[in-house]
């Protein structure tokens, strides 16, 4: 398999995770599915990828420039996406669960699954708005949280 095989199959493994959170978040085998099956296998390959590429000399994650070196390996790029993949579905699991155990309407959630899946980090952003507005506390205050 060539790298630009890897990074197609992992965004194809990924999918059905985000689907079954926007579209059965409450089927008891979404929360496995989302949280445990597709990470462990996105995980694997992860692994996989980092056992055997070789970084070149002159990269690392201590600059900038170090960083770069490691994009033009195509393997090791293709593993910081799959990083970025898994990450994302861990929070937008972690919203469907969280606004599941507030009392957030999931129609509510929907728009912030979608842009954590396009664009993370300005889903998990909209997420946090939408669970101060319908909560109408901060997430600091709220007991438990």
């Amino acid at each position: 398999m060539d790298p630009g095989r890897a990074f197609a199959l992992s965004n194809l493994i990924v999918f059905p995770a985000w689907l079954l959170l926007i579209v059965l978040p409450g089927w008891k085998w979404t929360r496995v599915v989302a949280a445990y099956v597709t990470p462990t296998v996105l995980g694997a390959g992860w692994i996989y990828i980092l056992a055997t590429q070789m970084a070149p000399a002159d990269a690392g994650f201590g600059t900038l420039d170090q960083l770069l070196g490691m994009a033009t390996n195509p393997w090791l790029l293709t593993a910081g996406w799959i990083h970025a993949l898994i990450l994302d579905l861990f929070v937008g699991a972690w919203e469907v669960r969280d606004a599941q155990r507030l009392g957030i309407p999931h129609l509510y959630v929907v728009p912030c699954l979608i842009l954590t899946f396009l664009i993370g980090p300005v889903g998990l952003l909209a997420y946090f708005a939408v669970r101060v507005l319908v909560v109408r506390r901060w997430p600091w205050n709220s007991p438990g949280t």
